[in-house]
């Protein structure tokens, strides 16, 4: 199957949502329905450092996956970052190379647009995701933290 890489757009709403449903459940996460409405309100709005693409048929322009990355400044550099937040496959076009293609289409804009880097992390247990992410670097030393904050 050839894909495509490509911006999401305001008419992709309705597939996007539902990706972002079962990535969503891959995760055991249930989301209020506003916070899905300010993640998408974020990816449409130019202004936000929130971006998405997402992998289409390229016969049909059915999404198959998608990311979502936040470009960021860098206190050690001049360069922008990009922090690959998101990324979903859906079961029937996973082991079509449809993720490698989202993460290289990044790694191709950062090097045309001059970025710094492309980093991400997932769960230790996530084996097929780590497979994947091994094919571009390996896994770093360094081990996240996270302070909630109360609500």
């Amino acid at each position: 199957m050839e894909t495509t890489i490509r911006p999401l757009t305001s008419g992709d709403e309705t597939a996007w949502r539902t990706l972002w449903r079962d990535y969503c459940a891959f995760y055991g996460q249930t989301l209020a329905p506003e916070t899905t409405q300010t993640l998408w309100n974020r990816l449409m709005d130019a202004d936000t450092p929130v971006n998405g693409a997402v992998a289409a048929r390229a016969d049909t322009d059915a999404l198959l996956g998608f990311t979502h990355y936040v470009l960021h400044p860098h206190t050690w550099s001049d360069k922008t970052l990009c922090y690959l937040e998101d990324l979903y496959v859906s079961p029937e076009a996973r082991g079509q190379n449809v993720g490698h293609a989202l993460i290289s289409h990044l790694v191709e804009t950062g090097t045309a647009q001059g970025w710094g880097r492309v980093y991400w992390h997932t769960e230790t247990g996530n084996a097929p995701a780590r497979r994947l992410y091994d094919r571009f670097t390996s896994a770093d030393d360094f081990v996240r933290y996270t302070v909630k904050l109360p609500r």
